[in-house]
C-alpha cells in the first residue's frame, strides 16, 4: 500500500508514534510517506502557518495514494486536497477543550467548528482513548475506532543499565499549561525527593532518567493517553498520575499504579512521598504494570489492527 501521513511533527506525542507506526508498516513492505511541512511557530500558537503551508504542498502534490493519514485536527485540512478515497483522521485527545484550555472561550469555540470541518473530511477516525470515543459519540455523534498507540519493546534494547536514584522522581512532558507542571514545581519543597524535569531531551536520555528514578509522576490537567505511562509500567517504574483523560484505561489505582485527582497539591504531596517509603507496593504495582502493558500493547497485538485499518 501506497500511504501519506501527515502531522506537524514527527516527534514526541502523537507525532512521534506516528513515525513509529510508519516504520512497523514500512517493515512490512508498506510504502509510507511522511510529509515534512515547513511552520513558524508564534507564541502561544503552535502551528500558526502549518495548515497554509501545508495545503499549498498538497495541491502541488500530483501523487494518489491508497490512504492518507491525518494525526491531528489541523492536519485534517491538508488531507482534505490530498488524492485519496481513504482519509483517516487521529485524534489523541478532546482537541477544542486543549485549545480552550491554552487559549480562550472563543478560540475553543473556533476550534470546535474546525473539529466538525475535520470530521467531515475523514472517511475513518481513531483514537487511543475510550473517553475520547465516548465523548466524541455524544457530543457529535461521529463514531471512532478505538486504536491504541503500541509500545516498541525493542527499542529498550540500546537503554543501558543505569544506577537507581533511590529518591528521584522523574517528569517527563512539554513543559505547558496542560501538564500541569507548574502543580509539581509548586509542591516541589515539600516532597521527599528530587524532582528531575524531563521536557526537551532526546528518547533514549529520557528513558535512561526514567529507569534510574523511584517513581514517574504525571500531573496533568488534561490528557489522552501519555505514551511515557506504558514506558515506565516496561521499565518496572511505579507511575503516580492524575486521573484525567485516558490514564483510568490502563492505571488502576493500587493495582498498576496510583491515580489523584487533578489540580490537587496536598493528595499529589501525600501519594508521592507515601509510595517513596512502600518498596512493597512499588514492587507489586510494577510487577502487574509490566505483565500488562507486555499483554494488551505490543506490536504483535496491534500492528495487524494497524493493517487492518488501511487495508478494510
Amino acid at each position: 500500500m501506497k500511504i501519506l501521513y501527515i502531522s506537524p511533527r514527527f516527534e514526541g506525542g502523537i507525532g512521534g508514534h506516528a513515525k513509529r507506526v510508519a516504520e512497523k508498516l514500512s517493515e512490512q513492505g508498506h510504502d509510507v510517506k511522511l510529509m515534512k511541512i515547513p511552520h513558524i511557530p508564534i507564541k502561544k500558537l503552535k502551528n500558526p502557518s502549518f495548515v497554509i503551508f501545508g495545503k499549498l504542498k498538497a495541491l502541488i502534490d500530483n501523487e494518489t495514494y491508497d490512504a492518507v493519514h491525518a494525526w491531528n485536527i489541523p492536519s485534517a485540512f491538508i488531507m482534505k486536497d490530498i488524492k485519496s478515497n481513504k482519509k483517516i483522521l487521529s485524534v489523541h485527545g478532546i482537541y477544542s477543550e486543549q485549545v480552550k484550555l491554552l487559549h480562550s472561550q472563543t478560540t475553543g469555540k473556533l476550534a470546535k467548528v474546525g473539529e466538525e470541518k475535520a470530521f467531515s473530511y475523514s472517511t475513518k477516525l481513531t483514537t487511543d482513548s475510550k473517553i475520547v470515543k465516548e465523548y466524541y459519540k455524544k457530543k457529535y455523534q461521529v463514531n471512532f475506532i478505538h486504536l491504541p498507540a503500541p509500545l516498541d519493546t525493542k527499542k529498550f534494547e540500546n537503554i543501558d543499565e543505569v544506577k537507581k536514584n533511590q529518591n528521584q522522581i522523574a517528569y517527563v512532558g512539554r513543559d505547558s499549561f496542560e501538564k500541569g507542571i507548574d502543580i509539581l514545581k509548586n509542591i516541589e519543597s515539600e516532597l521527599n525527593g528530587k524532582v528531575v524535569y524531563c521536557t526537551d531531551y532526546t528518547w533514549s536520555k529520557t528513558m535512561k532518567i526514567l529507569k534510574s528514578s523511584k517513581l514517574l509522576i504525571v500531573p496533568s490537567r488534561m490528557e489522552s493517553l501519555p505514551q511515557v505511562i506504558k514506558e515506565a509500567f516496561y521499565l518496572k517504574i511505579p507511575v503516580i498520575a492524575t486521573n484525567v483523560g485516558g490514564i483510568s484505561e490502563i492505571i488502576q489505582n493500587g493495582k498498576t499504579g496510583i491515580l489523584i485527582p487533578s489540580e490537587n497539591e496536598q493528595e499529589m504531596i501525600n501519594a508521592i512521598n507515601n509510595l517513596i517509603e512502600n518498596d512493597l507496593l512499588i514492587e507489586t504495582m510494577t510487577k502487574n504494570a509490566f505483565d500488562f502493558i507486555n499483554k494488551f500493547y505490543s506490536w504483535n497485538e496491534l500492528l495487524p489492527k494497524y493493517i487492518e485499518l488501511y487495508q478494510k
